[in-house]
């Protein structure tokens, strides 16, 4: 039988229970709206991870916005522990991001994966604020920069920041409490597929993006953050992994973006896992592996012989696949029932590294 490790209580008695220290006694943890995530996160043992599924209760193999519904949940009978969704659209207003979730649901889902004791990670596929394109809009170089050098651009960033700011400010929990989550934008800005990425801006500019991002949002009074770091597989040292790496505190949660694509995933992996533990040591950071997965789950026992394997010489806080798209065949992530994966995936749900919503 796996061990339960209930992670997804509350914060205190999360700590508590694997023999981690409140604070300081003297406020709630509740009450300290940043901390209690990073601490739960830290809480983490070294020999297990949170699963994550991006989108996972919104739609998946078949169906979509169903209540209750979810596929990680339909092979294994748990959510994951860690949802992921997507904000982008939200700079424009939208009521649905790019995936065609609505917000409203979105806000609805988040609200419930906190009060049943799990994570939350937001990703940011932003439009291109000079081309109005989508992030994989690269015709233009110089967007950073007029972001940063051209006053008018730099306003349309910052109103599109205070939407970001707005939806967050509206997680609260049933209490009225803020609902803490991890935000990671700009991602995999190491590859040049996005319009901020590594040959679209300087190193200088990727950074004060950053700042601008992390200003705005603290100058909108958004308290209930921590900011993940996600480059994409291309550094091989520490050095040229922290190259970008934005200046001050902003940072919280470092982490890597890679998928399987034919051989050596293993390999990849544990090099890009190495970078990220030897920077989580040095920085104090929660190292995770940001995104991964292996679309279309074509390998029966996947998750037991190579993901489980590729991960087991690493710390990591939380592991996230990407979503099961009902509207692109064969572009998923995670089994669903009766899906040539499901059974060992099941083995992994129960090994007892992995924490899963139970």
């Amino acid at each position: 039988m796996k061990k339960k490790i209930w992670l997804f209580a509350a914060p205190l008695m999360a700590a508590a229970m694997i023999g981690c220290k409140p604070t300081d006694g003297k406020k709630s943890v509740k009450e300290n709206l940043v901390n209690p995530l990073v601490e739960r996160l830290e809480a983490i043992p070294d020999t297990c991870f949170i699963f994550g599924h991006h989108d996972d209760p919104m739609y998946g193999i078949g169906w979509s916005f169903e209540e209750g519904r979810s596929d990680v949940k339909s092979v294994c009978g748990k959510y994951p522990g860690m949802m992921s969704f997507d904000l982008g659209g939200l700079e424009l207003g939208n009521d649905k991001n790019l995936d065609g979730v609505p917000f409203d649901k979105m806000r609805e889902e988040i609200i419930k994966q906190d009060q049943r004791g799990g994570f939350i990670t937001l990703s940011w596929h932003l439009r291109n604020p000079k081309t109005e394109g989508d992030s994989w809009d690269v015709s233009d170089s110089t967007v950073v920069a007029t972001i940063l050098n051209d006053a008018q651009m730099k306003r349309k960033m910052e109103s599109w920041l205070d939407n970001v700011a707005n939806f967050l400010k509206s997680l609260k929990d049933k209490d009225g409490k803020d609902v803490n989550v991890i935000f990671r934008p700009w991602h995999e800005h190491t590859g040049s597929w996005f319009w901020w990425g590594q040959k679209l801006c300087t190193d200088d500019e990727y950074k004060a993006l950053w700042k601008l991002t992390a200003d705005r949002l603290k100058e909108d009074g958004v308290k209930n953050v921590i900011y993940a770091y996600s480059p994409g597989t291309e550094p091989k040292t520490v050095e040229q992994y922290l190259k970008r790496f934005p200046d001050g505190d902003i940072i919280k949660v470092v982490g890597v973006d890679c998928y399987q694509y034919g051989e050596g995933y293993a390999e990849t992996v544990d090099k890009g896992l190495s970078i990220v533990d030897s920077v989580a040591q040095q920085r104090h950071l929660i190292p995770a592996l940001t995104e991964t997965g292996f679309e279309g789950l074509n390998d029966a026992t996947w998750w037991t012989q190579t993901l489980l394997p590729a991960l087991s010489k690493h710390k990591l806080a939380y592991v996230v696949v990407w979503r099961n798209a009902w509207d692109k065949e064969g572009h998923f992530y995670a089994p669903y029932p009766g899906q040539i994966s499901a059974d060992d995936f099941k083995r992994f749900a129960d090994n007892p590294r992995t924490i899963f919503a139970d």
